[in-house]
């Protein structure tokens, strides 16, 4: 027979634990819970024969409660320590950014490295303090989940200082006279032509390396339009989208200018498309 008692007095992970044990598919598996002293006792006996079947369902249960109700919590605890210098309204952000870039493979990555965890601490021992366990056992995780905050605060970084700059560009737009009515902008991932209102290419090229304001985010060969149209501030931008895509650049440009960009479509291709594709 293999016993396990489990102690803890989280009331939600109590409920959790009694919710996965009654849904287990492993016969001759038994449960009581008891409130000793200090802590609450989920005590699981085993009497059958297949203990590396029962082990394993134990591993599972755990690793998911952790990553289920202890997670956010350790995730905080990071961010408050090893970030202590942002407030409070920054590490939320950088938890949200933890929260939209994990996938499929990271949720696989959490829990096996758990699942291994306490699979070996299950087979040698028959007590696990949960409040204790998750701190001081689980060094891997905690490891993996401190990369994945180091991550965050970088693209938290960097989207802090692209929004920056966005409002800079678009406080200087709003501040400038307009040099120009209207401009064409004919557009692909791999191309852009600037055209004035009779579709004469705007030479851009030198206005864009004198440019006072060049981009700190870089466009590759699209920041030479971006200058330009920093420079002339038309009223109106006409963006002819070649592949129809409103990719990063599309929408940046979007944000700085706002209602002075028109993205055209359903229009006749062949005069954009033969001249400048």
């Amino acid at each position: 027979m293999k016993s396990v008692c489990i102690k803890t007095n989280n009331k939600n992970v109590i409920n959790y634990l009694l919710n996965a044990i009654d849904d287990i598919k492993v016969d001759n598996v038994y449960y009581s819970k008891l409130k000793f002293k200090i802590y609450h006792n989920i005590i699981v006996h085993y009497k059958g024969f297949e203990l590396d079947k029962f082990v394993s369902t134990m591993s599972e249960i755990l690793s998911s409660l952790t990553v289920n109700l202890f997670e956010e919590d350790i995730l905080k605890t990071i961010i408050a320590h090893e970030y202590f210098y942002f407030d409070s309204i920054d590490r939320a952000k950088i938890l949200d950014f933890i929260d939209d870039f994990q996938d499929l493979d990271d949720y696989i990555k959490k829990n096996t490295l758990l699942y291994n965890i306490f699979s070996s601490y299950i087979y040698n021992n028959n007590k696990i303090f949960l409040d204790g366990f998750i701190p001081f056992r689980v060094q891997d995780y905690l490891n993996l989940l401190t990369e994945k905050v180091d991550y965050a605060v970088n693209r938290y970084l960097i989207d802090r200082e692209y929004s920056e700059f966005i409002s800079m560009l678009k406080m200087y737009v709003q501040s400038q006279s307009s040099g120009k009515d209207l401009v064409h902008l004919v557009y692909s991932k791999n191309t852009s032509v600037l055209l004035d209102e009779n579709k004469n290419i705007i030479e851009d090229k030198s206005i864009a390396f004198n440019a006072k304001y060049l981009s700190d985010i870089t466009f590759s060969d699209n920041d030479y339009a971006l200058n330009t149209l920093l420079s002339i501030v038309p009223k109106k931008i006409y963006v002819h989208l070649i592949d129809k895509n409103i990719d990063e650049f599309i929408q940046t440009l979007k944000l700085i200018f706002e209602d002075k960009i028109v993205i055209c479509s359903n229009e006749d291709k062949t005069f954009w498309f033969k001249k400048y594709e």
